[in-house]
């Protein structure tokens, strides 16, 4: 005997271009938007009754109509597709919508720059037709501290051949995510994201690394000391190593200014800080 499991479909990589020119000073949403549907959805793996199906087109589709209306905080658009996409299907009881937006910089009133890849924001919305849960981040934001880390002290056993440093580039390319717990209707999810993002930086740039791990404490805790609404931060931060090179077999010194900077194999440091209930 055999049985489905759990079981979403939907559309992925909408890319969304939006100007917006209410005003002679126009600015651009950049988006790529992708939406996961489930529900009574058993009949068409059964027997490919596509009775229950809102088509994935359609999917993609209501993307670009809604943001005819506007798209304000990612959080907000998201929350508008997932609620609809459950409200008016109603063999569709669960909506995921997840939206990454690109930044542009403003060269004019109405010219922009975008270098290739970049720090992205996020957001993931999951609509079940009473509840939402937001969650909200960056990804791929790169960071380095020049100094004021250091690495020593850590196990060491027969294959162990990493010298310990007193004074070591700390380099990393952040991907965040935090959950929002209490946030209201009316919550201002700019405001929150440019919080998280300002706490981001001040913890990194503000904090003397003894490991990755504690620098990636320091964030979380700041975003959820910087933010009520938040209940728990989740961090990834690879370890984007920057090697000392050796100069010296070419009668040359190297007062810690010359480095080989690495690529594979990196080190990658994960995990989640949550704010205690009582």
């Amino acid at each position: 005997m055999f049985s489905l499991g759990g079981n979403n479909y939907g559309k992925s990589g909408v890319r969304l271009v939006r100007v917006e020119r209410e005003t002679p000073r126009h600015a651009i949403r950049d988006l790529t938007v992708h939406t996961a549907l489930s529900g009574d959805l058993d009949a068409t793996h059964f027997t490919g009754d596509n009775a229950n199906v809102l088509p994935t087109d359609t999917q993609k589709n209501t993307v670009y109509a809604f943001a005819r209306d506007g798209i304000g905080p990612i959080e907000s658009f998201a929350e508008r597709l997932a609620r609809h996409f459950v409200d008016r299907a109603e063999p569709i009881r669960t909506a995921r919508v997840q939206i990454e937006e690109q930044a542009w910089s403003r060269l004019g009133d109405h010219s922009f720059s975008r270098g290739e890849g970049g720090e992205l924001r996020t957001c993931e919305v999951v609509y079940d037709g009473e509840r939402v849960e937001a969650v909200a981040g960056l990804r791929d934001l790169l960071l380095l501290n020049s100094t004021d880390s250091e690495f020593g002290g850590f196990l060491v056993d027969e294959f162990t051949t990493l010298p310990e440093t007193s004074d070591r580039i700390l380099a990393t390319a952040v991907n965040a995510r935090w959950t929002y717990v209490g946030a209201t209707e009316d919550f201002d999810y700019d405001r929150a994201f440019a919080a998280a993002r300002g706490a981001l930086l001040a913890a990194f740039a503000g904090t003397y690394s003894l490991s990755l791990q504690q620098t990636l404490y320091a964030i979380g805790e700041r975003i959820l000391e910087a933010i009520p609404e938040v209940g728990e931060v989740r961090l990834s931060l690879p370890n984007r190593h920057h090697y000392q090179f050796d100069l010296e077999r070419f009668g040359i010194d190297n007062p810690g200014v010359v480095f080989q900077a690495g690529d594979l194999p990196y080190g990658l440091i994960e995990g989640t800080v949550r704010r205690e209930t009582s």
